[in-house]
């Protein structure tokens, strides 16, 4: 088994994991709603609830990643995310209903992207970039993929019978590849061998240039993924159609593509503390321009596919943010710990959005707030810049 072998494979369990588990949902909800007559705040919350669990899981699965290599995790993520899709389709009340989505996050930490980077990152060592990049752009085409296989399934079987069908094809794909490719050696980690893993951990994880950088990361991913989830009823709101928002939605896709796209030579020229301040930055200016600016609708498009890049570039930032820094031994535990404050931030993003919205008396004003958290994360971000120069230096 090469490492080839397990990046294409990870690419297409990234797309069918990402797409059944995580953008099927949103395509169903209405149905769901019309069926069982529940709110949709308690229907969403039941998902937002799963991507809490997956949140609290990710730190123990980093270890599990460590200690065993990908293999025996992402598996047992398959059939984890086969029950709890199962368990979701079948749920006859609200609190099994938000049991199946508990169960189906723990399945989500183990089959979404940190355990597929930890895996690449170990396997690819300086290499890693490129083969992160193309895991997160296969990725990216999840939604576009699986938003109208949903769709079709939902007119033909209803939201349970889609479910019932989408969990059947999660484990015929992500089962059998998790099994066979990833069986790739499990490279030693140098520091494990040496006695010092648990003392590297421990300096880093009580370091203020890491939770320096944890801030930066959740304020900036909160904003910016409230703002791409709620783009359709910010331009609602100014009176464009809900066909102009779903553009400006699809285009948004369009640049996370981009922005990848163009991530290996940016990395390559910038060092990670520049990156990370710049890409920060540049995504509180684009989400400051969605708040101002009104039209013409062009225009406002043009910002939305720039926040896409941005935003984008956030998703690598993030996977290579600690090995950038401190390296790739203890990488499942080190990058466990800190994506889970960033999983949750994400999780509560849509809500987040809304939530403002409503307090502040509409999209335009959110989109401000929204556009101050991530400059306040680039602002957390060029401390910990400078603490962790200092500390290098010294």
């Amino acid at each position: 088994m090469t490492r080839r072998a397990a990046l294409l494979g990870l690419c297409a369990t990234g797309i069918v994991s990402w797409g059944v588990l995580y953008y099927t949902f949103p395509v169903l909800l209405g149905t769901v709603l019309r069926d069982t007559g529940w709110s949709a705040g308690a229907a969403m919350g039941a998902f937002s609830t799963g991507l809490v669990a997956s949140a609290l899981c990710g730190p123990f699965v980093g270890r599990w990643v460590d200690r065993s290599g990908p293999r025996v995790v992402m598996t047992t993520g398959s059939v984890l995310g086969v029950l709890g899709l199962l368990a979701v389709a079948k749920a006859p009340s609200l609190p099994l209903f938000f049991a199946a989505w508990i169960l189906t996050g723990a399945a989500q930490a183990m089959l979404l992207y940190q355990p597929a980077f930890a895996a690449l990152t170990r396997w690819y060592g300086t290499e890693r970039v490129r083969a992160l990049t193309a895991v997160s752009l296969v990725g990216g085409l999840a939604s576009t993929v699986f938003a109208p296989i949903a769709d079709g399934l939902l007119t033909l079987l209803g939201w349970r019978g889609c479910l019932l069908v989408l969990a059947c094809l999660l484990g015929a794909v992500t089962l059998p590849v998790h099994f066979w490719c990833l069986r790739l050696p499990w490279p030693p980690d140098r520091r494990r061998a040496d006695g010092a893993s648990g003392d590297h951990v421990r300096t880093v994880a009580r370091s203020p240039a890491f939770w320096s950088l944890v801030c930066a990361m959740v304020l900036a991913g909160f904003g910016m993924y409230a703002a791409t989830v709620n783009l359709v009823p910010l331009f609602t709101s100014r009176g464009e159609s809900n066909t102009t928002g779903a553009i400006a939605l699809a285009l948004c896709g369009a640049g996370q593509l981009l922005g990848r796209l163009g991530y290996g030579r940016f990395s390559a020229r910038f060092g990670p503390g520049f990156r990370t301040v710049a890409v920060l930055a540049l995504g509180a200016l684009m989400t400051a321009l969605l708040a101002v600016v009104s039209g013409p609708a062009a225009l406002v498009m043009v910002l939305g596919l720039g926040a896409g890049a941005v935003r984008g570039v956030y998703t690598l930032l993030q996977a290579t943010a600690v090995s950038d820094r401190w390296g790739t031994a203890r990488f499942g535990t080190l990058n466990g710990l800190f994506s889970a404050p960033l999983t949750l931030a994400i999780a509560l993003a849509p809500f987040g959005g809304t939530g403002l919205a409503t307090l502040f008396g509409g999209y335009g004003p959110a989109f401000v707030i929204l556009a101050a958290l991530v400059a306040l994360g680039a602002l957390f971000a060029a401390s910990g810049r400078v603490r962790h120069a200092g500390a290098a230096s010294g």
